[in-house]
């Protein structure tokens, strides 16, 4: 789909990994350590800052915390795709829960209830950054507390935004989707390779 063209994916999520794998884009993992954790980036949310801004701001960070990365290991220059997850409940950030508990409280909060995923897809490039943004709506089904303790104790909820995985366990959970399920994946398709076809054919090297 995307010819002649290898990027750099500046995230270590497996799951962005398996979709850029799915339509068949070259990539490199570029791994970014520093003080703030592995994506390089602080993602503390601003003071009233909206879900909109927040994960195009953190998208965007990240891309260009890539791009520097390149030029300061000396790599060859290529792409680099950084993505943003966040999910958004009557306009509330629900980010990456960092316990148990903060799991149980976020599927506390979804259950019975319509949220919104967004996900922005940012691509750096020669100092440029270009972004789109994918926004789905999901509705859950109303969770029994013996349900949401079940799922917290497979350990799927951590490290995923709002607290669940679409493509896991958490898909009997949903009884309706609008939008892009890649998107609310992590990486939506489509946007993805809007953004790399304004390179295709270009040998980065």
């Amino acid at each position: 789909m995307i010819n002649n063209l290898s990027i750099y994916l500046a995230s270590a999520s497996p799951r962005r990994r398996e979709l850029l794998q799915q339509i068949h884009v070259k990539y490199e993992v570029l791994l970014l350590r520093t003080e703030h954790g592995r994506n390089g980036v602080d993602e503390t949310p601003e003071k009233g800052e909206s879900p909109e801004t927040y994960v195009q701001r953190i998208a965007q960070n990240k891309a260009e915390a890539g791009w520097k990365a390149v030029l300061g290991r000396h790599l060859p220059k290529r792409v680099v795709l950084a993505a943003d997850t966040m999910v958004s409940l009557e306009g509330e950030i629900l980010g990456k829960p960092d316990s148990r508990e903060h799991a149980e409280s976020m599927l506390k909060k979804l259950s019975g209830k319509t949220h919104q995923v967004l996900t922005c897809v940012a691509v750096a490039f020669d100092e440029k950054v270009e972004m789109l943004l994918s926004t789905s709506t999901v509705t859950f089904a109303v969770l029994s507390e013996s349900e949401i303790k079940h799922y917290i104790m497979t350990g799927e909820p951590l490290d995923k935004a709002g607290g669940y995985a679409i493509q896991g366990i958490a898909a009997a959970f949903i009884t309706r989707i609008e939008g892009s399920y890649s998107g609310v994946m992590g990486l939506p398709l489509y946007e993805t390779v809007q953004l790399l076809k304004k390179y295709e054919g270009n040998v980065l090297s």
